[in-house]
């Protein structure tokens, strides 16, 4: 992973090719099956793919490989025309003796996997050309030392023209630049290291500061003359003070710091840092995963030998059961107000909810920061959301989230900003409802999500963790300075004036009125993931669920609803509520803690095309949990429609009305 990239000068290689990702699938499939050449002057951007997510690039079952050479042979392969038939084939990108490859707008959209950058980089691909790109995929791909371009620099190299590094590093921060000059990630820190490269004192003197700011020049290891400040874009190195990963990353990292580190490398901090067994528990019993049966048990094989050889804390299956999902425990458990966290996994920022900075890195850069104990910070620009107002008796924090999305991350004003939330009408909202505002930044392509914290984070921590006191906890508050400057705007919401949404098939920023779409049949309704399996998730299904229960009516005839819990604690919770048995009376199908459907592994999942579903997680990407149609909305969305049989918004009282 050391190799000497990159060149000093960049030119197109004469024996090699380039990749164009058109709206043309058959385009496509004649540069790789009948040598067609094509070039960048005769085709405009509107020609080129849009928002290629990551699970396009390497769906589910590829991301069952751990070594990159593997993944690579696989690249694309959630690519599908519109017979659902592979429009890259298995070593076509790999054997096809591409360079660079060419897309459109928000390159490396949705999971912060970086398997999606690792299976060009393995194919060959050195450089990448897109109109831009999303920003954990920007990440892993500086990461890994490619090299990332617009057009017009495509249009100059297939022109001959030689191009000088500095004009594909040159736009980045100061440290950025000697990341992707140095050849990626793992050369760099080892430079750092060996006192090869020393950074500068920051620069920013005194300002006011957001949250994320704060957070970040609090664990700053380069803070200037007057001391700890730091504004937007500002290059640094910050302290981080823990993680986690879960058995779809955990092999790679510990592969990596093999690879780099030896047989005997350590972790810093490892009682803050975690391994968890959450996205694959039931990928065993899933048909179409069945081939993969023995590449998932080398995952959790390797993750077990990471945990053993590390001391991180062990969050495993035991006998078959897992402790619950990544993002939910990792709030429940150890998590703090001030925290820096890193995980690889995209929904990390569901921390910020705690009033913490959080949010997901790619393997390579986990790997890194574990070893190191600090990791590169550039610091985000923030969006700033004032709630006021209170959120109607059919209304959940993911109507909310429904509307931002429709309404700002579809114009782009999240990309990756720090999404702050504050105001008075954050009071009426329990810490469970934030946590859904802070772990959908992530739909948003923001950095994260952060939360200000209140009386009800104090009561809800120490009922988490009852060590803690409540002075200790508010002590750790961090708050925005008064004169703090938000780059993305100050933007009130009123949650009165939130009405029930749901986003339609292919994106979450789809959004839609469900007055729309009452006479959608669905097939499937699922209410879990890391976005709805929480407490006060499970308080929104009970609600209906006795509704229904009271007025004699349980769940459609031909529709199958889920529940599945977020971890062991929301499970007990429940059970002590005595809702386990409400669900099961109208007939609710209950499932342990883990992922599930939310990551195409378990009951919830869509097995034809023709079916429809209506689910509380967070993503709805084409493929990502069945080939069916999959539409977003709340939990109180989904369990309502799952006794009408149709997409409807909840009403108190509606089951009422239907039986008189």
């Amino acid at each position: 992973m050391t190799e000497q990239w990159p060149p000093s000068s960049i030119r197109l290689s004469a024996n090699k090719r380039i990749l164009f990702l058109t709206k043309d699938l058959e385009l496509i499939r004649k540069q790789l099956h009948e040598g067609l050449d094509l070039r960048m002057d005769d085709l405009s951007i509107d020609d080129l793919l849009d928002d290629i997510n990551t699970d396009v690039m390497t769906p589910a079952w590829v991301c069952f490989r751990h070594r990159p050479q593997d993944i690579a042979t696989d690249a694309y392969a959630g690519l599908l025309d519109e017979k659902g038939k592979r429009v890259i084939d298995t070593r076509e990108l790999l054997d096809g003796n591409f360079e660079a490859i060419v897309s459109g707008y928000r390159k490396g959209t949705g999971s912060s996997r970086e398997t999606a950058a690792q299976c060009e980089r393995f194919s060959g691909i050195r450089y990448v050309f897109a109109a831009s790109f999303a920003p954990i995929h920007e990440r892993n791909n500086i990461n890994l030392g490619q090299l990332m371009g617009d057009h017009s620099m495509l249009s100059r190299l297939q022109n001959s023209e030689t191009i000088g590094l500095n004009e594909f590093t040159g736009k980045y921060d100061a440290v950025t630049k000697v990341i992707l000059e140095s050849g990626g990630l793992f050369p760099f820190s080892n430079k750092v290291a060996a006192d090869e490269i020393s950074l500068p004192a920051n620069e920013t003197g005194r300002r006011g500061m957001t949250m994320a700011e704060k957070m970040v020049a609090a664990k700053m290891l380069n803070p200037g003359a007057e001391g700890a400040f730091v504004k937007p874009n500002d290059p640094v190195l910050a302290r981080v003070d823990g993680g986690y990963s879960h058995e779809f990353t955990t092999a790679q990292v510990h592969e990596f710091l093999r690879a780099e580190y030896g047989d005997d490398y350590q972790v810093q901090n490892p009682e803050k840092l975690a391994v968890f067994e959450d996205h694959l528990l039931y990928a065993d019993s899933v048909k179409r995963f069945a081939p993969f049966v023995s590449q998932i048990q080398t995952l959790r094989d390797l993750q077990n030998e990471f945990q053993r050889h590390t001391g991180v804390r062990d969050y495993q299956a035991k006998d078959g059961v897992s402790p619950g999902i990544c993002h939910q425990i990792a709030r429940e458990e150890f998590i703090e107000p001030g925290d820096f966290i890193q995980a690889t996994d995209s929904h990390t920022c569901m921390g910020g909810a705690s009033n913490a900075l959080t949010y997901g890195v790619g393997s390579t850069e986990y790997a890194a920061l574990i070893h190191s104990g600090f990791t590169f910070v550039k610091v985000p620009e923030t969006i700033r959301f004032d709630l006021i107002g209170e959120m109607s008796d059919s209304v959940t924090a993911k109507d909310v989230m429904l509307y931002i999305l429709d309404t700002f991350a579809k114009r782009e004003d999240t990309l990756n900003r720090s999404m702050e939330f504050g105001g008075a009408g954050m009071a009426s909202m329990p810490v469970d409802e934030r946590a859904t505002l802070c772990n959908m930044a992530t739909e948003c392509t923001a950095r994260t999500g952060i939360c200000e914290g209140d009386e009800k984070l104090v009561e809800w921590l120490m009922r988490m963790r009852p060590e803690l006191s409540a002075d200790a906890i508010r002590a750790n508050f961090v708050m925005p300075d008064a004169d703090a400057e938000y780059s993305g705007g100050r933007h009130t919401i009123d949650l009165s004036l939130i009405k029930p949404m749901v986003a339609t098939p292919g994106d979450p920023t789809y959004g839609a009125d469900i007055s729309g779409l009452t006479e959608t049949k669905i097939d499937i309704a699922y209410g879990g993931s890391c976005t709805a399996g929480k407490v006060d998730d499970f308080a929104y299904y009970a609600q209906v669920c006795q509704e229904a229960a009271d007025a004699g009516i349980s769940v459609a005839d031909g529709v199958e609803f889920y529940i599945q819990y977020g971890s062991y604690n929301v499970q007990a919770y429940v059970e002590k509520m005595g809702w386990d048995k409400v669900f099961a009376a109208v007939g609710v199908k209950l499932i342990p803690p883990g992922c599930g459907a939310c990551i195409g592994c378990g009951d919830g999942v869509s097995e034809a095309s023709e079916q429809v579903t209506v689910s509380a997680i967070n993503r709805n990407f084409a493929g990502r949990s069945g080939p069916g149609q999959l539409y977003l909305g709340s939990p109180l969305t989904v369990a309502a429609s799952a006794f009408v049989g149709n997409i409807v918004s909840y009403k108190q009282g509606m089951f009422a009305l239907v039986t008189k």
